[in-house]
Formats: structure tokens, C-alpha cells, sequence
């Protein structure tokens, strides 16, 4: 089975979640079950059906969260030298060479669960994450977008 890389702060936030949803949302709903049950008919009892129907939803969530959590393989990129190569993990400072404003941008790369373009995280399988492995400070990547090719100039690599 292949490991999915995964930053250290990824894996705490998968950890967190499922530390919620182990101790208090499934103990709720287990209460909320047993609450329910005393009303009587279960046929027709709508606080029955929907707290079954959360409790599934935890459960399955828990089972994912916990697969995830066994496959990954974390990455601290903190506890790397930093060699100025864009690596999994690494923040880069890119300058937009296209729109003749030198525009910078910052992103890191992480793993698909992790993305949140509005973060600035991106996907190491993402296009722009893709053409920047293995670049280093001063290199230009053309990265091929929705809008087109766009070339960057890795301004900067931060292992953060």
C-alpha cells in the first residue's frame, strides 16, 4: 500500500477531529439513541431515525479519519535542512512573471486533505505544485493553468 504524505500540522488536525468525534459527538449520539428509544415506536420516532443516521455518519467518519491517519506517511518539514529545493511540505515565495507586476504569492505544498486553496495550501498533485518539485530559489517554472501557461520565478523556499 503507498503511504500518503502528510505535514505534521495536517496529521495533529486529523487527530484533533477524531478526538472529537470518539469522546464527545459519539457519546452524544449515543445518548440521543437512548433518548429517543424511550419515546416509544421507533417506526415513526424522527429523533430516532435522524440520530441513527448522524451516528452513522460519525462512525464512518471516525473509520475514515483513522485509515487516513495509518497510511500517512507525516512529513515535519520543520526538522529538514533547508536546501532551497521546493520539496512536500516546503512554503515558496513565487513571483508572476506574466502579469508585469512581478505579483508574488505565497503557497505550501501538502497533501490532498490538507489542500485549501483560500489558505494558500496547495495539493502536492496539483498542477502548480507539480511543476514546482525540485525547482530551487531562482528558477522560473511555467506552470500550466486553467487560464494558460504562466511562468513563476521561485523567489524563495521556506521550511516552515
Amino acid at each position: 500500500m503507498n503511504r500518503v504524505p502528510m505535514t505534521a500540522a495536517g496529521a495533529e488536525q486529523l487527530q484533533e477531529e477524531l478526538n472529537d468525534l470518539k469522546k464527545v459527538q459519539r457519546p452524544r449520539v449515543v445518548a440521543a439513541i437512548a433518548e429517543a428509544r424511550e419515546h416509544g415506536d421507533l417506526k415513526e420516532n424522527a429523533e430516532y431515525h435522524a440520530a441513527r443516521e448522524q451516528q452513522g455518519f460519525i462512525e464512518g467518519r471516525i473509520q475514515e479519519i483513522e485509515a487516513k491517519l495509518s497510511n500517512s506517511q507525516i512529513v515535519d518539514i520543520s526538522k529538514i535542512t533547508n536546501t532551497g529545493k521546493v520539496i512536500f511540505g516546503s512554503t515558496v515565495v513565487l513571483i508572476n512573471l506574466e502579469d508585469g507586476k512581478d505579483t508574488e504569492v505565497r503557497y505550501q505544498i501538502v497533501g490532498d486533505d490538507e489542500a485549501d486553496i483560500k489558505q494558500n495550501k496547495l495539493s502536492i498533485n496539483s498542477p502548480i505544485a507539480r511543476g514546482l518539485i525540485g525547482k530551487e530559489e531562482g528558477d522560473i517554472a511555467d506552470i500550466q493553468t486553467p487560464g494558460g501557461k504562466v511562468e513563476y520565478e521561485v523567489a524563495e523556499v521556506l521550511y516552515i
